[in-house]
């Protein structure tokens, strides 16, 4: 079995070198079983060292010139060898137990795909009462958050990867086509639970609350199309660090 570990990264230097060395640590649960496994890292037009730092940490690196979420997962996985592929945000840290656990159910042979809850990095109560409604969601419906997606290669060049034609959303659209394709074979989506992904809560120190409040309320008045522009996804694409 070989697992390949994809990390999207646009100008990442801040904080890339902490999540490969969480990765790292967190690949041990692969070791255990005999498993290999890689770390790729996408550089998706990085202006800052995102490269030299994931080439210093052992990681592979490939590159996508258009500064897009998607198609910067599309090219990581494109390059990658294993027969599961596992993504993970380039601010975020996986654990031991998180793969662990991401094991035992490839182990098990009746999942497609899945994802983990999530938690932020520090004592928000708000964002924190937020990111438990997230949870909640994402395992009822079964829709991993991008930081965290993991399901077989096969399964992920069956439906077509991420939608490039989303600027932010893509993970959503793309367990909509994993559930359909799992129903289709028979096989389980599952949202992990126990050892929650660690993630950057850095959103809530760069952006006001009005920015977060106004993209919200714009892709529902306007049935998401704001999804579709780039402009528009200001919190993924204008470069703030």
């Amino acid at each position: 079995m070989k697992i390949s570990i994809i990390v999207p990264a646009f100008n990442e230097e801040k904080l890339l070198g902490a999540t490969l060395q969480s990765i790292h640590a967190a690949r041990e649960a692969f070791v255990r079983l005999g498993w290999e496994s890689e770390v790729v890292v996408c550089d998706n037009n990085s202006t800052d060292r995102t490269a030299e730092i994931a080439r210093a940490a052992a990681a592979r690196v490939t590159f996508e010139p258009v500064n897009q979420i998607g198609r910067a997962r599309n090219a990581g996985a494109a390059a990658a060898a294993g027969e599961w592929l596992i993504f993970v945000d380039a601010d975020s840290h996986p654990s031991p137990g998180l793969f662990g656990d991401v094991a035992e159910t490839i182990e098990g042979g009746r999942d497609l795909a899945g994802g983990s809850t999530v938690c932020l990095d520090g004592n928000y109560p708000v964002a924190m009462l937020l990111t438990r409604g997230w949870n909640l969601v994402s395992r009822v419906l079964k829709w991993a958050p991008g930081s965290f997606i993991f399901c077989t290669a096969e399964a992920f060049r069956a439906v077509g990867g991420f939608n490039q034609e989303l600027y932010a959303g893509e993970e959503i659209d793309l367990f909509k086509r994993f559930k359909s394709l799992a129903r289709q074979r028979r096989k389980r989506i599952t949202i992990l639970h126990r050892y929650p992904l660690v993630t950057s809560a850095r959103k809530l120190h760069l952006y006001t609350p009005w920015e977060h409040i106004r993209f919200l309320a714009k892709t529902v008045l306007l049935f998401g199309s704001p999804l579709k522009k780039r402009d528009e996804c200001l919190t993924w694409y204008d470069g703030r660090r």
